[in-house]
């Protein structure tokens, strides 16, 4: 992998091992497991975070649950195919992982920076509470022509921003993962609990709108170089013309 294409999704979460580790998938004889990370928000609220660790970075057999650990890699999307229908499946996909039996202090205990496009329409709305919140979906390239398909949300003045984004908009975005638990109907009088992931927005820069400042500055600054050629050329004609033929 290329280090533009890690460069373009980076996750730093931390936080206490909740679950067992859960088979997911092999690729090559190597195994893939789920676990489920608890992550402090700073208002003491907590993300549950889903982790995909390879079993050669850690010992999945063993049991973590209670201690501490500090994951850092992407955020992942896959389509899960159930009830005729797809659904997106996300997850952190962990490159490197450090266990603690004690809790520590982090730096970045729910970090990530996303750099992708704009895939479908921004929707923009209200809260009851008058809160003003935009629903962006952000395309994330990865090797071999893939992309990761990640949901966000913007708040406020970030929202107003991203309304006005249109589809294939390049963007940049830093903020946080968080989970949200929602009641899925499955039948007329029958709900299943599940929990949905998306990214909390705290900063967005719209790549392509910096790209087209630069370029119409450059030409601003390339029209005023020949102003000022032309003018020079103007002065230096007077100069010469005023010159008698005898010098």
């Amino acid at each position: 992998m290329t280090e533009k294409n890690l460069g373009n999704n980076q996750v730093n979460v931390y936080g206490e091992v909740v679950s067992d580790f859960t088979f997911s998938h092999e690729v090559f004889g190597e195994g893939f497991y789920m676990v489920e990370l608890s992550v402090k928000r700073l208002s003491q609220v907590y993300d549950t975070i889903p982790l995909m660790i390879s079993e050669r970075l850690i010992d999945v057999k063993k049991d973590y649950r209670g201690l501490f650990m500090e994951a850092n890699g992407q955020f992942r999307s896959y389509n899960r195919h159930e009830e005729a229908k797809n659904r997106l499946v996300l997850s952190v996909f962990v490159r490197d992982v450090t266990v603690f039996e004690e809790e520590n202090e982090c730096d970045k205990p729910n970090y990530i920076f996303l750099d992708g496009y704009i895939c479908k329409p921004s929707i923009y709305r209200r809260t009851p509470l008058g809160r003003e919140i935009a629903d962006i979906l952000l395309a994330v390239n990865r090797p071999y022509g893939k992309s990761d398909y990640i949901p966000c949300i913007c708040w406020g003045r970030n929202a107003r921003f991203a309304e006005g984004f249109d589809v294939g908009s390049h963007v940049q975005i830093w903020g946080r993962i968080q989970s949200r638990e929602y009641q899925k109907r499955i039948g007329e009088e029958e709900f299943e609990k599940r929990v949905a992931y998306e990214i909390s927005v705290s900063k967005l820069e719209c790549v392509r709108e910096y790209a087209e400042e630069s370029a119409n500055e450059e030409e601003e600054v390339k029209e005023i170089v020949e102003d000022i050629i032309e003018d020079l050329n103007d002065a230096v004609g007077g100069i010469v013309d005023a010159i008698p033929e005898s010098c």
